[in-house]
């Protein structure tokens, strides 16, 4: 449904469907109430296998914490030469540090504290309520600009927020990259994990092989799709099924520098397949620069990937800008941008994904270990209905657990 001044007399009803969706739909900073009340990391375990984690995004890293407070025997093989995943920050392009990848706490904020084991409702993190002031929609030809109690609405159906002064990478990089980087093997590519015998045997880029007990593999869901990874034996046909069932949109974030903010608080784009929005990265930050996010996935992403240089992917969405506010986007542009090509890059393979949007059929499958030796952590295996990355680290508790609990 469009919204337009037309729509005023449909505000009882919206109001009333806030309420009822309070009840009924119980994820992100809804899902409260599903956080756990501990985690793997204020238990205590003893075990004496060989653990060995894919992957040092924040679910890897999440289990090998666990593994590192108890002293068990672990080692994290990273494909490429930087731990994080798809979570980065940048310093160079304003004067706040820009997550470059995940960005927004879609959960209460609580669920930071229970991300890094602090007891207690104080939170220690600065954090922006992402309840946006000025927005408009744009369909291609005309621009709209919303209604304020359009954005009140969004913000209490979903309320998120942000990182004042640092990123999600930040966070990550201080809770659990600084006490297991010491046990990661960087630009180390699995291509294989053979799980038949007692032990199971991980081969590399190069023939290197390790062997462990227990395997962890927190790959994103695209290299999974991809099957660059063998399994020995091959996945059933319900764990495959699944991986081939959740959507993994293709897309890119473009972080562009202007001169000055000609742009409202965010720009939905109306589009017939995928996702495009407009946003300022600079909203409620004490900056002075000026600086517009685009987040384009699936359809729309592949008409931009379609053009033959990056310049010419800045270029079009300039000439778009330019459309809308009278040439300002060109003219205000510094030619400073950072693109993170998530679809195209080879450890990720797609943008992101929300398990709590997928069949429980299927999640129960992705979730379900090999022969309880091969397990599987990551946004889409969290189990308390988060999304993003409070999902995929607690997933990687989660998936601790089931690895040192089941002897």
């Amino acid at each position: 449904m469009k919204l337009n001044s037309n729509y005023y007399i449909l505000i009882p009803y919206l109001v009333a469907m806030i309420i009822i969706c309070q009840g009924c739909i119980q994820w992100a900073a809804r899902a409260k109430d599903k956080l756990p009340e501990e985690t793997a990391l204020d238990r205590s375990y003893s075990y004496d296998g060989k653990v060995i984690i894919i992957g040092a995004g924040a679910a890897g890293m999440a289990a090998a914490k666990v593994f590192e407070q108890n002293n068990i025997d672990y080692t994290i093989l990273e494909a490429t030469n930087r731990y994080g995943g798809r979570l980065k920050k940048d310093t160079t392009l304003a004067d706040f540090p820009i997550d470059v990848g995940a960005e927004w706490l879609h959960s209460a904020p609580i669920t930071l504290n229970v991300l890094k084991g602090k007891k207690g409702s104080d939170i220690d993190e600065e954090l922006i309520s992402y309840n946006l002031n000025h927005t408009a929609t744009w369909d291609g030809k005309n621009y709209k600009i919303n209604p304020k109690w359009e954005n009140n609405f969004r913000y209490n159906f979903m309320p998120e927020s942000k990182f004042k002064n640092s990123t999600w990478y930040d966070f990550v990089d201080q809770h659990l990259g600084s006490s297991v980087k010491h046990k990661i093997q960087f630009n180390t590519l699995v291509t294989a994990i053979d799980y038949s015998g007692d032990k199971v045997v991980i081969t590399t880029e190069g023939g290197h092989t390790y062997k462990a007990d227990k395997v962890i593999v927190t790959v994103s869901l695209g290299v999974l799709k991809s099957k660059s990874i063998s399994f020995y034996p091959e996945l059933d046909k319900e764990k495959r099924g699944a991986i081939e069932s959740v959507d993994f949109l293709t897309g890119f974030k473009l972080i562009m520098k202007f001169s000055e903010k000609f742009y409202p608080d965010a720009i939905s784009c109306e589009v017939n397949d995928g996702e495009k929005v407009y946003y300022d990265i600079a909203f409620r930050k004490e900056s002075h620069s000026n600086i517009l996010g685009v987040l384009c996935r699936g359809a729309q992403a592949e008409k931009y990937y379609a053009l033959n240089s990056e310049q010419e992917i800045i270029d079009s969405l300039l000439q778009e800008l330019d459309l809308i506010f009278d040439g300002k986007a060109t003219s205000s542009f510094q030619g400073e941008y950072i693109l993170e090509d998530w679809g195209h890059h080879a450890f990720t393979l797609g943008t992101w994904t929300q398990a709590i949007m997928e069949k429980q059929s299927q999640l129960n499958n992705l979730n379900r270990p090999l022969d309880n030796k091969v397990y599987f952590a990551g946004e889409i295996n969290d189990v308390y209905q988060q999304m993003g990355v409070p999902g995929a680290i607690l997933s990687g508790y989660h998936m601790a657990d089931k690895v040192l609990a089941e002897k």
